[in-house]
């Protein structure tokens, strides 16, 4: 695709989305000033859903709802390594200008001249129907909201118009960290109950399509695996009103031109083109090149532990130890990533998250434990992975099932349309997959609460059960609300230690966000979704 056929596709669907988007005009040379005014993204792949509460919505998604609604509450930025990064234990107000928080409750002033983008105005009874919702709808969002100990309709408690209470079920220290998380977003309650039906009584169907918040940014336009399009909210009150008027999202799959589109100048930022390009790039004086690690996030190989073979451990540490650990470093990842292996035989368990196991390619012992696990001749299974993010998964299957082919491992690679992913990892039939995981709170026992109790959240994708496990993190949860450090330490440590001897997922790598752009886009702030804030970029 020539810079013509780019930004003749982008203008024209521009003009498509109506009387609030500007003509083609906005790519001028006549119109910098619009030009400024506009951010243009290239990417593999887009949100499936503009909803975070909606069922199946992928990681694109959390993008769309990040910028189109606002919540009580934010963190505000530091600094890290030169990078704007968001304070985890920091908060400041979005739509509540005042927070009090009581020893069983926490109570909101809300703005009073908020509104939603159709001008009604943002009361208390919107944002109880919008935690209720959240904690009702089932799927992602109720676990999240479980995550900080909200569970209940009966805790969020309309004082008056503008004020709102949410009432603690129990002390947890995640539970204000949970209201900024996107999840928690406030809705247009009573635009979406018009949009309602008996079938679907929290309108997931219309809020799919539909952006229906108070927040930075409103969806003018979408065409699903093409493009969105993002216009500026004039009367936002949750900060500084943005610089950047127009968002123009596009997916083009080819990382090859969404590099030569960064590279001649017609794109401002692309996030995931492949790591040997954005190791090639960091030498481009064109272009800034950031690379932040992944907070409190892993990429690992899972496996199904209720299913033959992967319900014995023996066949889970044979897989451990067969893995090509550094050609995945090398040849796939280039260096942008923090290794989560090959830990020295003497490094002791610490209190964080995430670390790196033992485990390190050992072909021998991989299969003398495949032998003693019954399948000395090996087995057949699939591999599945993410296309989505083909970029990164698609070389790392390719090593793995070269890799496991050694050890008798026959793997026939899957490869499943992002849009679909979650879906399908959801089903927890997958037998052999990569995935990656970030929690957005960054607590040990946070991760592990998502993806190793046996409350099974959607992203305990190897459907592991473990009494102890759970032991371990509902004590690290106690102890964290109490203040208790010692028993804090030593249920993490536990909960490390056990992960690392079942081994039900392989913690391969701590991933980097690496995001080029233009050196006249400025603004970038690390978030804990991963995803780029479009409210706090500018173009010089």
């Amino acid at each position: 695709m020539n810079r013509r056929e780019f930004l003749t596709s982008a203008s024209a669907t521009a003009a498509a989305a109506g009387a609030t988007v500007a003509a083609p005009a906005v790519f001028s040379p006549a119109k910098a000033q619009a030009r400024a005014e506009t951010l243009l993204i290239v990417s593999e792949s887009g949100p499936n859903n503009l909803d975070i509460h909606g069922v199946g919505t992928n990681v694109p998604g959390y993008e769309a709802s990040w910028n189109c609604y606002d919540r009580l509450i934010t963190h505000p930025m530091k600094d890290v390594n030169g990078t704007p990064y968001y304070d985890r234990d920091k908060f400041e107000g979005e739509l509540a200008e005042d927070m009090s928080i009581g020893d069983m409750s926490v109570t909101f002033k809300l703005k009073k001249d908020a509104t939603f983008q159709d001008g009604t105005p943002v009361t208390a009874k919107d944002v109880k129907w919008s935690l209720d919702r959240a904690v009702s709808v089932g799927g992602f969002p109720t676990f999240q909201m479980k995550a900080g100990s909200l569970e209940k309709p009966e805790q969020f408690v309309v004082v008056d118009d503008r004020t709102v209470r949410v009432d603690f079920i129990r002390k947890d220290r995640l539970t204000i960290p949970d209201l900024a998380v996107i999840v928690p977003c406030v809705i247009n309650s009573e635009l979406v109950k018009k949009n309602a039906t008996a079938q679907d009584p929290w309108g997931l169907e219309y809020t799919k399509q539909n952006t229906v918040g108070s927040g930075a940014y409103k969806v003018t336009k979408w065409t699903p695996g093409t493009e969105v399009i993002f216009e500026r909210f004039e009367n936002w009150k949750g900060g500084p009103l943005p610089k950047i008027k127009r968002v123009i999202w596009r997916m083009v799959p080819s990382a090859g031109n969404r590099r030569a589109l960064l590279e001649r100048g017609d794109a401002d930022i692309s996030y995931d083109l492949p790591n040997k390009d954005f190791a090639e790039l960091k030498g481009n004086s064109k272009l800034n090149i950031i690379s932040t690690p992944y907070s409190n996030g892993v990429q690992y190989i899972g496996m199904n532990v209720t299913k033959p073979p992967f319900d014995n451990p023996k066949v889970r540490q044979a897989v451990a130890y067969a893995l090509p650990y550094d050609k995945i470093m090398e040849a796939v990842l280039f260096g942008l990533a923090n290794p989560m292996f090959g830990a020295p035989a003497d490094y002791q368990t610490q209190v964080k998250w995430p670390q790196p196991t033992k485990y390190k390619t050992d072909i021998a012992k991989a299969k003398a434990l495949l032998a003693d696990a019954g399948y000395p001749n090996g087995f057949e299974t699939t591999l599945s992975f993410d296309l989505g993010f083909a970029g990164i998964n698609e070389p790392l299957c390719v090593l793995v099932q070269e890799s496991l082919g050694q050890i008798g491992i026959k793997t026939t690679i899957n490869k499943i349309p992002g849009a679909n992913w979650r879906t399908e990892l959801n089903k927890k039939e997958l037998p052999l997959f990569t995935n990656v995981f970030s929690g957005w709170l960054d607590y040990p026992e946070y991760f592990f609460f998502w993806c190793y109790h046996g409350s099974n959240s959607v992203f305990n994708t190897m459907s592991y059960q473990s009494a102890a496990m759970d032991q371990f993190i509902d004590g690290a949860r106690a102890a964290a609300a109490n203040g208790d450090k010692a028993a804090y330490d030593t249920d993490v440590k536990g909960m490390v230690d056990l992960a690392f001897a079942d081994v039900p997922r392989v913690p391969l790598f701590q991933p980097y966000v690496n995001v080029a752009m233009q050196k006249n886009v400025t603004g970038y702030e690390y978030w804990f979704h991963r995803r780029l804030d479009y409210r706090a970029l500018q173009k010089g």
